[in-house]
């Protein structure tokens, strides 16, 4: 009997946890075993069958300790309210790496806009010269919009394709993502920490923190249709970031973090012309706060279609960040062409690396 999963799952990192997102054909209970330990797909104690995207959390420990999970299912012959009628048990394991704590690799899709097989043929080229990828960064803008159920799909093809279920992923939202009808139901298709796309995240010894701008033009640009309201979403996010800072202890500073890294589709620290210049006072302070509290080693973006690292003190320097920022996000949209990029982590050295389908285009020491 063939499997009914459309793809490898995708295990995303948000807070402690592994999330684990699969795809399927068919309608199914589903559930994870790690180690005698089994996670379900299930609201309230009740499993769920009646999507094709299964979402299963489950503590990141017990998965990096493992290096193992099985994926199980039963396929839905009729679900009644009594004597429902399944399937026998099905199941597919997959190995799985936890990032390493002193060398690793982290590759980044942001900008793909509905390309599959380009970043994938990217990721190659990375992999070919550096390694073997340990974590995939989705930094936003990977669909083109949310106006067709059928554009999540792709998130979860070059996941497929990078990952093959067996490292970690992190998932960061961009501002294409907020458009269409689908925009609104983020949360079904894509990991979130209780329905907010932003969030911290632990993989090994690396902290992150994903960051949300939101779209990149006011609230009232016509081009939304007063559908937006990122204002007052950035208001709560920057309460967010502060309650990050309070509680440090158990966030960058815990037992174990030897790496911070900031995550977000738009380099807000960046200040941009005309309509884009938005919410300047908000990014400063956002800037303001990481320099001084959290003090990443670098943050990684896209949003801006091009290759660019700002240092700090440069001329790009608006904020006085206290942090290098790369933009590793270069496609070419209309001749269907991605070249994207990542980040090599040796003990106490990174590298930028920009990367297309068919070559490395630079190393930068950072």
């Amino acid at each position: 009997m063939s499997s009914i999963l459309k793809n490898t799952p995708a295990v995303f990192s948000v807070g402690d946890n592994y999330k684990i997102f699969i795809q399927t054909s068919e309608s199914a209970l589903m559930w994870i075993k790690v180690g005698e330990e089994c996670y379900f797909d299930h609201s309230n104690g009740v499993i769920r069958s009646g999507t094709n995207m299964h979402k299963i959390t489950l503590p990141a420990e017990a998965l990096d300790k493992e290096k193992r999970y099985t994926v199980c299912y039963r396929r839905v012959i009729e679900r009644k309210p009594y004597f429902s009628q399944t399937g026998d048990v099905e199941e597919i394991s997959f190995e799985f790496s936890p990032l390493p704590d002193e060398k690793f690799n982290v590759f980044q899709v942001a900008d793909a806009h509905g390309m599959i097989n380009q970043p994938a043929a990217a990721a190659k080229v990375f992999e070919n010269e550096f390694g073997k990828i340990d974590l995939l960064v989705l930094n936003g803008d990977v669909i083109d919009h949310s106006g067709r159920i059928e554009n999540f799909d792709a998130i979860y093809e070059i996941t497929s394709l990078i990952t093959k279920g067996r490292i970690p992923t992190v998932f960061s939202r961009g501002n294409h993502d907020t458009r269409g009808i689908y925009a609104e139901n983020i949360a079904d298709y894509t990991p979130t920490l209780d329905g907010n796309s932003y969030f911290s995240f632990r993989v090994s010894g690396l902290w992150g923190l994903v960051l949300d701008c939101g779209e990149d033009k006011a609230d009232s640009h016509a081009e939304y249709g007063n559908t937006i309201c990122c204002h007052s979403f950035r208001r709560e996010e920057t309460r967010y970031l502060e309650n990050i800072i309070k509680n440090a202890k158990s966030e960058y500073e815990a037992d174990g973090v030897k790496r911070k890294i900031i995550l977000a589709h738009s380099p807000f620290t960046t200040r941009f012309n005309e309509p884009f210049n938005i919410e300047e006072d908000t990014y400063e302070y956002w800037t303001k706060l990481i320099k001084e509290n959290i003090k990443p080693d670098v943050m990684l973006c896209g949003h801006t279609h091009k290759f660019d690292i700002n240092r700090p003190g440069d001329e790009k320097d608006v904020y006085g960040i206290g942090w290098p920022v790369v933009v590793a996000s270069r496609p070419s949209i209309k001749e269907r062409r991605f070249a994207g990029g990542g980040l090599v982590f040796d003990g106490d050295s990174i590298t930028a690396v920009f990367c297309d389908e068919e070559k490395i285009i630079s190393k930068v020491a950072l």
